[in-house]
């Protein structure tokens, strides 16, 4: 039984991450198409890179849109979050539900849920709605991660410094906040990650100023322009792992720190 896990897990890894590698893999072939012989190692593709219309501005509006979510989603969810580990009030698990709910939900049906809604309200479709798109999709994960850090955090240094005669208002910015730091730059992390990588929503929503993942899509029209697609889709894994792995590596810290302080 236990071989047979871990065939399944190793099976599992390969259908995962194989295809990846592929992607990584002819980002640095010398041919534009994707095939078998290997002709030959290049880094032209990503030299090309620079000199692609439209991608600059692309990966401008992705830049915008993934730090406005990160920010707004991340700075709401601390509250909630604050709210929903420290107050008990009727509901707390309504909310707590309802915060996570997105999760979910399929991609697509918030997207035409979107899409419907500010067609009815006479709303044009731009970068703001995009946005705002994906500030309701990435709150579960900036609250997920929020909510993590004060249930570990515990209460009694917040609780000392009322006793002490701080008001409220003073110990959150002096006491919570800066104990709650490694979780607030992990929501930063994943959710500018979520953002960024996001592609439905955006499609839906975005209109004629496409983000990273939308403009990424639209060259997959041209067979030629394939090698510049996977060396683009290169970086952008890059990115995501190194911004994933970080932001584990804060949340990890934030608990250990955490669990010192409650000692």
């Amino acid at each position: 039984m236990k071989k047979l896990r871990k065939a399944y897990v190793l099976l599992y890894l390969v259908a995962l991450y194989l295809p990846i590698l592929f992607i990584v893999l002819f980002a640095f072939h010398d041919s534009v198409y994707v095939s078998f012989p290997w002709r030959g190692f290049t880094l032209k593709w990503f030299g090309q890179l620079f000199a692609a219309e439209g991608l600059l501005a692309a990966l401008e509006n992705s830049l915008i849109v993934a730090a406005i979510t990160a920010v707004w989603t991340t700075a709401t969810a601390t509250l909630a979050a604050l709210a929903t580990s420290r107050m008990h009030f009727p509901g707390r698990r309504a909310m707590s539900l309802a915060l996570l709910l997105p999760l979910a939900l399929p991609t697509v049906v918030i997207g035409v849920a979107l899409l419907t809604a500010f067609s009815l309200l006479g709303v044009e479709l731009s970068l703001g709605t995009v946005t705002l798109a994906h500030c309701l999709f990435c709150t579960p994960f900036a609250y997920g991660v929020m909510a993590s850090q004060f249930q570990g955090l515990a209460p009694t240094l917040e609780q000392a410094s009322l006793d002490l005669g701080e008001p409220p208002l003073r110990t959150f910015w002096r006491v919570t906040l800066p104990l709650a730091w490694p979780g607030i730059l992990s929501s930063l992390l994943l959710t500018f990650t979520v953002s960024f990588d996001e592609f439905i929503l955006a499609f839906f929503l975005s209109s004629n100023s496409p983000t990273l993942p939308v403009y990424m899509w639209s060259q997959m029209r041209f067979p030629d322009r394939l090698p510049l697609v996977l060396a683009l889709a290169t970086l952008v894994i890059l990115f995501s792992v190194t911004a994933v792995v970080g932001s584990q590596l804060l949340r990890r810290k934030g608990s250990r720190g955490t669990t010192g302080s409650a000692a």
